[in-house]
Order: structure tokens, then C-alpha cells, then sequence
């Protein structure tokens, strides 16, 4: 195991928490040797060699290993290229930097020869990007499912569990650290969705851009829409799907009815969940803490472990000589609330399985495409709507 000196960037709830998680194991082969931070003069507890200025980490020759743990993603797409074209090996948090350049940056590892670790971007403290890379590299996988960001599933327990109203299971969220001043990222499905896609890329070798994918998130969640929940003993989790059929992959990012007897039911909290699903092995069910400072530093540091014995991705699925096709062809079941004649037509039903109409709201069961979501889904983003797979198991 060589030694590490590292140069961090960003010094936030995660960077704070691999500091701390650092400073706890008091390693002597991990040294954070700088710091480069925003704002220089913000008043911290530690003990640090701090910089606003990029080029005293990528210019201090002692440093061989560069962690960016920035939460703005064109800041953290310039670290992460400036350290591989460098020859430095380099740990990222940012999934939405990665989930927009991910090809460019497989690419540049392999150019340069040099490392980029993420495990710690995709479902907090679940080792799930290194799993698909070395336990589930062959072509019995199926479908990866699961609860992927803590924020969200945090708020859903609060209002499942404790009949919280969503904007105080926000507030809690928000005061606890769990979620953003500006929770838009977690709740409205993009966190996941950037998450699905670095997972997509480890399961079945195949990229697919953020716009492509449909997503859509809790905030227009509703009373009615938890009351129908209640009544159907299910409760309503944020879930990322991607599954292979046949020659074909379908992705989404949706709220889903899930019930008593799925694995995910039961993850509660700022807890994560991924169901893997194989060919012959059925499902395995993968859990842990997603959201925090400290469950992340921990992901954060088995990523630095996983540098000082030179391990690397070898994104073995693209090398497959034949991948699946993505696509929006596919069908499934789904809630829909809606209030106007208008909103109501923006869904083309397949089939009707239960309808309900009122002067308040108005809702439907039945089958439609993930295409004809897709097409709609940014009209379906008003507080009068709300959409949810309906699952018949």
C-alpha cells in the first residue's frame, strides 16, 4: 500500500466528514497534505492548510492523489480533467458531473493511465459501482432498482411513519443536513437519475444522456395521492429502474406504489436500497446509509484504499461485442392525478384499470409507455399532477 498524500477540493458536509472519518483510523499512509476551498476567510474548526487557489494543490509535487468533493459539477468536470491529464489519480463525489461527462472521462483515464474512482458518487456507503464491476461482470444481470438518494426517501419515511406533512419532513430534512437549502436536485429525481446512469454504465456497459431518461421526482406529491397509498397498503418511494429485456434497456427515475412485500418497502430513512436482479440468481438486496457526512467520507476513503493499491474500473461490459439498445418502448402500470380535461389527455391509457372522479382531483390506473411519459414530462411537473408506477406485485 503506497502512501497518499492528498489534495482535496471542497470542505462541505462530505469533505468534512472525510476529514473527520481521516482523523478518527489516524491512518499513517493518508495524509490530506491541502485543502482548496471557495471562501479562504469562512471560520473553521480544523487545523488545515487551506487555498482558494487550484493551482497550490495540482502544483505541490507531493501530492499524488486529487479528491473533489465540490457540489458545483462545471467546477468539479475541470478538477477531475485537469487531475487525469496530470497523470494524478482522482476520486470524485459529483454524480452530476459525472453523469453529463462520463464517456469523456472513461476515455481519458484510459488516455493518460490514470485512475478515476466514484463508488462513493452512486448510493452513498453501498459499494455497488465496485460489486458490478467484479462480482456481476458476466450477462446473467437483469435489472438494477433501488431507492438511490437519502434526501427524498428520508422525507417519504417521515411522512409514511409519522404522518409528517411533506413540507415539515422537508424542513427536518434540510435541518438535519440530509437535504439542500435548494432541495430541487433530490427531490425532483435528478440526484438519482444522475446516479442511475454511472450505474447503468457498470451493469450493462451502456451510456445514456441525463435528457434522454425520464424523470420525475415527489414534489408534487400530494395528500391525496399518500391517502391512495394508505388505501392500497403501499408506500410511495423514489425509484431509479434500469432493466434489460431481451436486446433492450429501459431506464426511469419515478415515484413508485411499492408494496408490503419488496425489499425497498422497508428502507427507511436517509437509508439507500438496490435490488440486483440476475438471470439465475434471482434478487440481491443491497442496503446502507445514503445521505450524511460520515456515511459518504467512509464510501469516500474505501475509494482513496481502493487508489493506494492501484485499483481502477476496467468498465468491462463496453468491451461486450454485442449491448443492449436503449429505448422508451416499453409499458407499465401507473397512478395518475390530474385536475383538468386537458392534463387528462397528455396520457394516452392503453388500458383503464380503476378511475375516480371529483370537483378536487381526479385520478386514473392504467397501462401507458414510458415514451408517451417522456414526451410529457415536463408538463407534468405542475402541482396538479402527479404520476406514479404502479406495480402489480
Amino acid at each position: 500500500m503506497k502512501h497518499l498524500n492528498i489534495g482535496l477540493f471542497g470542505f462541505g458536509t462530505v469533505g468534512q466528514g472525510l476529514y473527520d472519518v481521516l482523523k478518527r483510523i489516524d491512518s499513517d499512509n493518508v495524509h490530506i497534505k491541502r485543502i482548496c476551498v471557495r471562501d479562504i476567510h469562512k471560520r473553521r474548526s480544523v487545523d488545515a492548510d487551506f487555498t482558494d487557489n487550484p493551482d497550490d494543490v495540482f502544483c505541490d509535487k507531493d501530492i499524488n492523489l486529487i479528491v473533489e468533493l465540490i457540489d458545483d459539477a462545471e467546477a468539479a468536470y475541470d478538477i477531475v480533467k485537469r487531475a487525469l491529464k496530470s497523470r494524478i489519480p482522482v476520486v470524485s463525489g459529483n454524480k452530476k458531473m459525472l453523469g453529463h461527462h462520463l464517456i469523456e472521462l472513461i476515455d481519458l483515464q484510459e488516455q493518460y493511465n490514470t485512475a478515476l474512482l466514484y463508488d462513493a458518487s452512486a448510493c452513498g456507503s453501498i459499494p455497488v459501482i465496485r460489486n458490478l464491476e467484479e462480482y456481476y461482470d458476466n450477462d446473467l444481470l437483469c435489472s438494477v432498482k433501488g431507492i438511490l438518494n437519502g434526501s427524498s426517501n428520508f422525507i417519504l419515511s417521515k411522512i409514511f411513519n409519522e404522518h409528517m406533512s411533506y413540507n415539515d419532513a422537508l424542513k427536518l430534512a434540510q435541518d438535519l443536513g440530509f437535504a439542500e437549502s435548494n432541495p430541487t436536485l433530490d427531490i425532483d429525481g435528478w440526484d438519482s437519475l444522475f446516479k442511475l446512469i454511472i450505474v447503468t454504465m457498470h451493469a450493462f456497459g451502456v451510456y445514456v444522456a441525463p435528457d434522454e431518461i425520464f424523470t420525475y421526482g415527489i414534489s408534487t406529491m400530494n395528500d391525496s395521492d399518500i391517502r391512495f397509498a394508505r388505501e392500497k397498503e403501499r408506500r410511495i418511494k423514489l425509484v431509479a429502474h434500469v432493466e434489460k429485456v431481451d436486446d433492450k434497456l429501459f431506464m426511469c427515475v419515478i415515484p413508485q406504489l411499492i408494496s408490503r412485500n419488496k425489499y425497498i418497502y422497508s428502507v427507511e430513512d436517509e437509508f439507500n436500497g438496490v435490488v440486483i436482479k440476475g438471470l439465475f440468481y434471482d434478487k440481491q438486496f443491497m442496503f446502507g446509509r445514503g445521505a450524511g457526512g460520515h456515511p459518504t467520507g467512509s464510501a469516500v476513503l474505501s475509494d482513496i484504499t481502493a487508489c493506494a493499491y492501484n485499483y481502477r474500473y476496467e468498465y468491462k461490459k463496453r468491451n461486450d461485442s454485442v449491448l443492449p439498445t436503449y429505448t422508451n418502448d416499453h409499458r407499465f402500470r401507473i397512478y395518475f392525478r390530474y385536475k383538468t380535461a386537458e392534463q387528462r389527455d397528455l396520457l394516452t391509457f392503453h388500458q383503464i384499470r380503476e378511475q375516480y372522479t371529483s370537483d378536487e382531483y381526479n385520478y386514473i390506473v392504467g397501462d401507458v409507455s414510458l415514451a408517451n411519459l417522456k414526451a410529457c414530462q415536463e408538463a407534468l411537473r405542475t402541482p396538479e399532477c402527479f404520476v406514479a408506477a404502479y406495480p402489480f406485485d
